[in-house]
């Protein structure tokens, strides 16, 4: 783990450095909190990076009543997309997904430990996925579609009754789109996110299955540099042959700040206060954002 640690250290140290860049343009006048939401692409020449991070912590769920042992599950994702053609109509990158989970009501923080213990807690790098983000109307440039496929690198889903991740090919498509209210006071940006899962499916609980996630985000800006936003999600996964169906509806809130022109930092809390054969915890993220 220390190779992971170094590599936290070096992504840091990378989006810090991106604070020292373009601070004397005053061409542009919105931020890219109001510009680049992900359903903008970016042009020609240029880099996307998002480094996201999301702890889920639960103590209850469906499956029982009262409160269960605790368990945590981390996810740090890396995305790099950068622009091809000059029309800002295509991006293509990849998406690099590292996870660390805890279980056997070990503390919520204890997931940073990355200690490898294969009773109560594993970690490691769990899939990769190549990518592709395009505007497929010239018209509509606040519409666009992220399109990935998520190769696996975990050989066990579960060992020992610690889960890591899905044992399993994802193909997903994001579908985005934003409108700004007059003013740029008001921004509304929604998504729907498929995923169909396919593999054997004694080797994943998601094999063979199909995830609808659609989701509301609205955000309000007291300046450029700064929004305060709620969120309303809900997930829906479809039995194609997996023999598990799942549903949970998540509510939540956040914040994002341009720290520079090319640097913002975005925090989000989310509550699932509803489901079905899922659990009921909570989510803290926090991520990173440059466009350069």
């Amino acid at each position: 783990m220390k190779l992971f640690k170094h590599g936290i250290l070096s992504i840091a140290l990378f989006f810090v450095a991106a604070t020292a860049i373009a601070q004397d343009d005053t061409d542009q006048q919105k931020s890219n909190i109001q510009t680049f939401t992900p359903s903008k692409l970016v042009g020609r020449g240029q880099w996307d990076l998002k480094w996201f991070n999301n702890l889920y912590t639960q103590t209850e769920s469906t499956f029982s009543e009262g409160r269960e042992p605790r368990q945590t599950f981390f996810t740090s994702t890396l995305e790099v997309y950068t622009g091809v053609g000059e029309n800002k109509r295509w991006n293509v990158g990849a998406i690099l997904e590292f996870r660390s989970n805890v279980v056997a009501d070990r503390g919520a923080l204890e997931v940073f430990q990355f200690d490898g213990d294969d009773t109560t807690a594993r970690s490691g790098l769990t899939s990769i996925a190549p990518s592709v983000k395009f505007v497929p109307f010239a018209s509509l440039s606040n519409f666009s579609i992220q399109s990935s496929f998520f190769i696996p690198l975990v050989d066990n889903e579960t060992e020992n009754g610690v889960f890591l991740d899905q044992n399993g090919f994802i193909w997903q498509n994001r579908f985005f789109y934003d409108y700004t209210f007059p003013g740029d006071k008001w921004q509304l940006f929604s998504e729907i996110n498929s995923e169909l899962n396919f593999g054997d499916k004694d080797e994943s609980f998601a094999n063979n299955s199909l995830r609808l996630t659609p989701g509301i985000f609205l955000s309000y800006f007291p300046s450029s540099k700064f929004t305060i936003l709620a969120l309303a999600q809900h997930s829906q996964l479809i039995d194609l042959g997996s023999d598990f169906e799942q549903d949970f509806t998540a509510l939540g809130g956040g914040l994002k700040y341009q720290l520079t022109k090319a640097l913002n930092i975005e925090f989000l809390y989310t509550n699932f206060v509803r489901g079905n054969d899922t659990g009921l915890g909570e989510t803290f993220n926090i991520g990173l954002r440059a466009i350069l």
